[in-house]
């Protein structure tokens, strides 16, 4: 030990000194933590109480309808007429329905067969079966012209 009663480092006997015994008290924790929540509560009380007051202010003051006018429902409230006499294009009413809806007729025009022209015999199939298709019989090719014909030919013979 020195003079001064403390101890020194010492590396040849692992004695690394003196040290702080004591820790950090958990009641200091809690305090803190119970005194965070009542601040909390205390200011949501204040703002809700500041809320109502000026709602209550707001409609007490509000100035009177001329009796001359005649008051209209609400016209916040988009009902499914509205939606119709509007012009095109009109925003969508519900998207989440009306994405699902899209995407499920997607979906049910390429799984079905339908004509597309019937005249013609030009037939609408399924997307699984065209490629079943594709892969049985390959890539459909279109006929060349006479004329490219000899011009390929030529042109390969160059080379």
């Amino acid at each position: 030990m020195s003079e001064d009663g403390m101890k020194i480092n010492n590396p040849q006997t692992g004695d690394h000194g003196a040290y702080e015994h004591e820790d950090l008290s958990s009641r200091g924790v809690i305090y803190f933590m119970i005194g965070l929540a009542v601040v909390i509560v205390v200011i949501y009380v204040i703002v809700f109480g500041m809320y109502h007051f000026l709602d209550t202010y707001e409609k007490a003051h509000q100035t009177p309808i001329s009796p001359m006018v005649t008051p209209e429902a609400d016209t916040r409230a988009v009902t499914h007429a509205d939606t119709q006499a509007f012009p095109q294009p009109r925003l969508e009413e519900n998207e989440r329905n009306q994405l699902r809806q899209f995407i499920e007729d997607e979906d049910r025009k390429l799984a079905t067969y339908n004509w597309v022209d019937k005249d013609k015999g030009v037939v609408q199939i399924p997307i699984d079966r065209a490629m079943d298709l594709i892969v049985e019989r390959g890539l459909p090719l279109r006929p060349v012209p006479k004329g490219q014909e000899q011009q390929q030919k030529e042109a390969s013979r160059a080379q």
